[in-house]
């Protein structure tokens, strides 16, 4: 099997997009504010002092957009060197088994995500230790925490009055920047699904890694064997 993954249904073409359009935009902003920054710094002696915290998060969210990523591309690594003894349908076994295995991991990274972020959206984190048994409506919000240096833009003002209780902030909240966590988590948890359902149909044959790049190299071989 390939391996290779086509977006089926508008739910995917839309989380297509949305993944690929977000990793183009961090990387491109990324690499815009770093090199603006470099020029303020060694041109005109000056920095835009909330550069480095504006790229680490972006960094951040770049790279759980890229866990998803890597689920829908089959580019995570893994050891399949005891089931490729096995037969086809034990093989397939195995690979649902393991994909079980991760939708229920995901499934406490999202749980795990969110009760993190929700606080700092003055929104009530879930109870129970492993699975959601309800919401913590009393647990202390923390949506006054800033960022250390990025600016508040002007419309972002109205999260003042929606999360702040009406208080002002100096710096943009942390909730922002942490958005990515349940998203990131989300992401994930449906890259999984995917590939989980692709080795289910028989479209695939693994969540790991193809061997796309070994076989190439066993085609080059071929080629200068006959040459």
């Amino acid at each position: 099997m390939s391996g290779k993954y086509e977006a089926t249904g508008p739910v995917g073409r839309f989380v297509d997009t949305f993944e690929e359009s977000a990793i183009a935009a961090l990387l491109g902003m990324m690499t815009l504010l770093t090199f603006t920054n470099v020029i303020m710094r060694y041109v005109f002696n000056n920095s835009i002092i909330w550069s480095l915290e504006v790229v680490t998060a972006m960094f951040a969210w770049l790279v759980l957009f890229g866990l998803s990523y890597g689920f829908k591309v089959t580019a995570h690594l893994g050891v399949d060197a005891v089931t490729n003894m096995l037969s086809p349908a034990l093989q397939k076994t195995v690979a649902l088994i393991v994909g079980a295995f991760c939708i229920f991991y995901a499934m406490l990274i999202l749980k795990g995500s969110w009760d993190y972020w929700a606080p700092f959206a003055d929104l009530p984190p879930t109870t129970g230790r492993w699975f959601p048994t309800g919401l913590d409506y009393a647990a202390r919000g923390r949506s006054f925490f800033e960022t250390d240096q990025i600016p508040m833009l002007s419309w972002m003002r109205p999260l003042e009055d929606w999360i702040n209780y009406g208080e002002a902030y100096s710096k943009m909240p942390r909730m922002i920047p942490y958005t990515i966590l349940p998203i990131g988590a989300a992401l994930m948890l449906f890259r999984i699904v995917q590939a989980v359902g692709r080795v289910w149909t028989g479209a695939a044959s693994s969540l790991i890694v193809s061997h796309e790049a070994e076989d190439a190299v066993k085609e080059a071989s071929a080629l200068n064997k006959g040459a």
